[in-house]
C-alpha cells in the first residue's frame, strides 16, 4: 500500500549560488558519508550531487508529510547509492521507501514513494 508520494525539482543555479554565498551548505544538508562522496567530486557533478541529494530528501519529506522539521532533519535522512549506483534513502521509518534522481543541464530532480509491505 503506497503511504506518501513526493516530489521536488531544484535548479542547478540556484545549488551553485548558495554554494558560493554559504560555503557551509554541504555540512548543512550532507550526512557525513554524502560529504565524502561529495567532496570526491569536481565541478557541475558537485553541483548536481548536492541538488539531487536535496531534492530527494525535500521529496522524502513531502511524503512523509512533515517538512524538515523536528521529525525529520537534514541528517536525519541519508542518500546513498548501491554499488550499480541505484540510490536509495535512509531514514528511521517503518515503511519501503523508493528513491528515484534525475538531472538535466539545468535542473535535479527526485521521487520519493512510502509504501508499506502488506504482512
Amino acid at each position: 500500500m503506497i503511504i506518501g508520494i513526493g516530489i521536488d525539482i531544484v535548479e542547478l543555479e540556484r545549488i551553485e549560488n548558495l554554494l558560493q554565498k554559504q560555503p557551509r551548505f554541504p555540512e548543512k544538508v550532507l550526512t557525513g558519508k554524502e560529504r565524502v562522496y561529495y567532496e570526491s567530486l569536481n565541478g557541475k557533478r558537485k553541483i548536481e550531487y548536492i541538488a539531487g541529494r536535496f531534492a530527494a530528501k525535500e521529496a522524502f519529506v513531502k511524503a512523509a508529510g512533515t517538512g524538515i522539521s523536528k521529525t525529520f532533519g537534514w541528517h536525519d535522512i541519508e542518500v546513498l547509492n548501491e554499488e550499480n549506483g541505484k540510490p536509495f534513502l535512509l531514514a528511521n521509518i517503518d515503511f519501503t521507501v523508493h528513491v528515484s534522481i534525475s538531472h538535466s543541464n539545468a535542473n535535479a530532480v527526485a521521487q520519493v514513494i512510502l509504501e508499506r509491505l502488506s504482512s
